[in-house]
Order: structure tokens, then sequence, then C-alpha cells
């Protein structure tokens, strides 16, 4: 089955400033910057490969122009680094109203086998990184008092179980229970907190960390019978993110075509 046309945007975040970290190249980070420049929004972008991330600001900024679009290499794992990428939001456009958290570590390794370093680095990026920025944005959404909304990027792996998966699955299920209580939490001062859970989203770094023999069984899971495209995550991120779900909070939305 061939993807769906892209769809246009419709002014959903108009005026509003975004702060998405992963946010270089093809993936599920890079669409959802496209896609909120798209619907009006001005975005700050993080991610630690400087040069990719260098380029794909470059790009967003010849289309949508330098006063919407601004960077800064950020690695989730680090603490000051994180601060400076919130900090940036505000320097430039004056508020924060919008945090993607996009970062994550994969990889595949039988728990058997899994080192101690493995394990350590897919939990920081992944989890850890997920509620450091949380952490950060929350601070300073509850200081501005103007409310606020946060997306975190799970996965379906965090309910299902998949061979070689151990690291990751435990992460992404931290992330969505840290959705949870961070929603309850930052519901007293208006700030909403959910996740997307994507199945298979195909992107370049999917394809250099993953055998083509998984990525075909992967895909023979889907109803569909193909992967989403990043832009089709990033659409759903972007309704969690504007006013169509207001009442929503600590939710996790399958982004999934996958068989029960």
């Amino acid at each position: 089955m061939t993807s769906p046309p892209y769809v246009s945007g419709h002014g959903l975040l108009d005026g509003r400033t975004a702060v998405i970290t992963a946010a270089a190249g093809a993936g599920i980070g890079g669409a959802t910057a496209r896609r909120f420049l798209e619907e009006g929004a001005r975005v700050v972008l993080g991610d630690r490969h400087a040069r990719r991330l260098t380029e794909s600001t470059a790009a967003l900024v010849e289309e949508f122009g330098a006063g919407r679009v601004a960077s800064l290499p950020c690695d989730v794992t680090v603490e000051d680094q994180v601060g400076a990428l919130l900090a940036l939001a505000e320097e430039r456009h004056g508020r924060l109203d919008i945090v993607v958290n996009n970062a994550g570590l994969g990889g595949t390794a039988d728990l058997v086998e899994m080192t101690d370093a493995q394990w350590d680095a897919v939990l920081d990026t992944t989890l850890n990184g997920t509620f450091r920025c949380t952490r950060g944005a929350l601070r300073r959404m509850k200081a501005a008092g103007r409310g606020g909304v946060i997306v975190n990027n799970a996965s379906v792996v965090g309910w299902r179980a998949q061979r070689g998966q151990a690291h990751y699955a435990a992460a992404k299920a931290g992330v969505m229970a840290l959705t949870r209580c961070a929603a309850v939490e930052a519901a007293d001062h208006g700030v909403r907190v959910n996740a997307v859970a994507p199945s298979l989203a195909m992107h370049p770094h999917l394809v250099k960390v993953t055998t083509p023999e998984l990525l075909a069984e992967l895909t023979e899971r889907e109803a569909f019978g193909r992967y989403a495209e990043p832009w089709e995550i990033a659409t759903v991120i972007t309704f969690l993110a504007c006013d169509y779900a207001s009442y929503m909070t600590g939710e996790t939305v399958s982004v999934s075509s996958q068989r029960a």
C-alpha cells in the first residue's frame, strides 16, 4: 500500500514557540519541526549531531525564515545543554509553549549478552533524557504562568515484547509512566503532558541500526502492509500540541497499524 498524500497546515500553532529534541535529519523530530512551522509555530531545534543540525536548520531557515527557526547542539544526557536549549526559546521569543521530547537511543541485544554500558546508554538518553527535558520545561512553564504542552515520544514496544529490545522497551515503558505522573503534577500549572507510541516509522537512522530481515518482519506486522512516514507521526504530535487536545493529559496515543 502506498503512503497517503501529505496533509497541509491549518495554522494550529500560530504564535507559539516549540522546542524539539533530536530534530536534525529526516526522522520524526525533523518531520515534527517542519509540521510545526507549517502550522505557524516558531521552533528551536536541538540535536547532539552538530553538523546534521546545522544543515537541517539552514534548510528550514531558507524555507520559513530566520525569525522562526533557531537551533543549538544538545545532548539530552547533559543537564547544562538541556537548560541552554530551553533558555534559547525564551531568549529568542520570550516564551516557551511546547516541548517535544523526541530524543531516544535504540539497539538490539539479547538480555543475556547485554552489557551494563548498553543498558545504561539507552536508558540515559531515552528515559533520563526525557526526564531532564520534562523537568526543565515544567520549571519554566510553571514560572511563566501561561500553561504549556509537553509531548513525549514513546513506542509500542513499551507495551509489547520484542526480542533484543529489553533496554529500549524498559526505557519507553518508563517514558509512558513518566508521562502519566508528570501530567498529574503539571495540571496544577495548566500544562498538559502526553505521549505518542509509534510502531514503525521509517527513516535513514533506523535503516542503519536495523537488519533488512527485521525491518521486513516489522513491516509485515502492520495492517496497512507498510511502515509509517515520519510526518504521519508528526501530525499526531501536532494534534496533542494544539488546542484540539485541550482535555487530554497523561495519555499515550498509539500511532500504529499493528495487528492486535
